[in-house]
């Protein structure tokens, strides 16, 4: 019976050998993919590949890498970017009522010498300005500056002898809402405060620039926006480590431009023993069906030799594919196939272990002792 258990497993293991080499002859391969020398993926019937066709392209007409690099495309604003708005001019169209949080530029003459009344006083969330003792508050928020003016000379006579009062807008509370940073959200749009909210994504910053200054335009006198971008969170690239039958990882990591496959390496803290040093590739998707391309990457000639011609420069939406090392793929296989059996025959064996046992002791090992 033993004999030919121990027959039945050895051809299991025959069959788990063979199945075995004939993986690691395969390649281990993932479906979809056609042998050749730049590990193209299969394309659509009637398509060519696209290797020699850049999307960002040299003098040459090779693909930007390490030593020649090139300028990205014009950034276009995305969610969740995030945008510095500067407002250089702005100006309320008449009338304007003050409101909360304005700030005026105020300039009396004949006021007490101890006390003069000049600079910039904002207007309160009470809606009134403070001109300090012995002049006190005067709520201005309603009235329009011309009106201001003339309340603030009328207040003001209580205390002095005919006061020239000269009341101008320094900075609107326009400008608090406009000014800073603004998150492009999931809608496209940023928010202005009481101006609404305005779509800008797609667009780039020229041309968020003039859209806000024609947006507020409806509120503002001939407005002056300049936008810049304070965060780049919309444009990245991928490196993918295959896992050797356990998972795939996959990191994401912004774009600023200078990127290139032995940053995205270095930033992930280089290969793993697991990992291939001869299969890795770029794969670089396009908008136009069957036009992506699969650069192959010579990882041993960039780091031994410092050849930086497969060294390539990274652009928004590029995988970094590091496949898996074929022999700890097929350990990892091996290891999969054979534990189930393995786990079989430890329980066969201790099960003859114990009816062993039970026939040489029925008594137990107390029972068959000699004393």
């Amino acid at each position: 019976m033993m004999a030919l258990r121990s027959g039945r497993f050895c051809r299991a293991w025959a069959v788990l050998l063979a199945s075995s080499l004939s993986l690691l002859a395969s390649g281990c391969r993932a479906p979809g993919y056609a042998e050749s020398a730049l590990w193209q993926p299969a394309l659509p019937p009637g398509a060519s590949p696209t290797t020699d066709d850049p999307p960002v392209g040299l003098a040459d007409g090779g693909v930007p890498n390490e030593l020649q690099r090139v300028a990205l495309p014009t950034y276009r604003v995305e969610p969740p970017d995030i945008l510095l708005v500067d407002a250089i001019k702005v100006v309320p169209k008449e009338p304007y009522d003050l409101e909360p949080f304005d700030v005026l530029q105020i300039e009396v003459e004949g006021t007490l010498p101890e006390q003069p009344i000049s600079g910039t006083y904002p207007i309160g969330a009470s809606g009134s300005v403070d001109l300090g003792p012995p002049y006190g508050l005067v709520r201005l928020v309603g009235k329009t500056i011309d009106e201001a003016q003339q309340l603030l000379e009328m207040r003001l006579s209580n205390t002095l002898q005919a006061p020239l009062v000269t009341v101008s807008m320094a900075e609107p509370a326009a400008k608090q809402a406009i000014a800073g940073e603004h998150l492009v959200g999931p809608d496209g749009r940023v928010n202005l405060g009481n101006y609404g909210q305005l779509y800008v994504a797609g667009m780039t910053l020229d041309e968020v620039e003039a859209a806000l200054e024609e947006h507020l335009s409806e509120f503002l006198e001939d407005p002056q926006i300049t936008a810049d971008l304070l965060a780049y969170n919309s444009k990245f690239y991928y490196l993918i480590v295959q896992g050797t039958g356990q998972g795939d990882g996959v990191t994401r990591s912004s774009i600023t431009g200078n990127e290139t496959v032995l940053d995205a390496l270095a930033d992930a803290g280089g290969l793993s023993p697991a990992s291939s040093r001869t299969r890795v590739w770029v794969a670089r998707p396009s908008a136009e069906e069957g036009r992506d391309q699969v650069l192959p990457v010579d990882y041993q000639a960039i780091v031994r030799y410092g050849d930086p011609a497969t060294n390539y420069q990274l652009l928004p939406g590029d995988r970094v594919f590091v496949a898996e090392d074929r022999l700890s793929a097929l350990d990892v296989t091996v290891g999969r196939l054979t534990q189930p059996f393995e786990r079989l025959l430890g329980f066969s064996l201790l099960g003859s272990q114990t009816i062993q046992t039970l026939n040489r002791f029925p008594l137990g090992f107390r029972g068959n002792r000699l004393f």
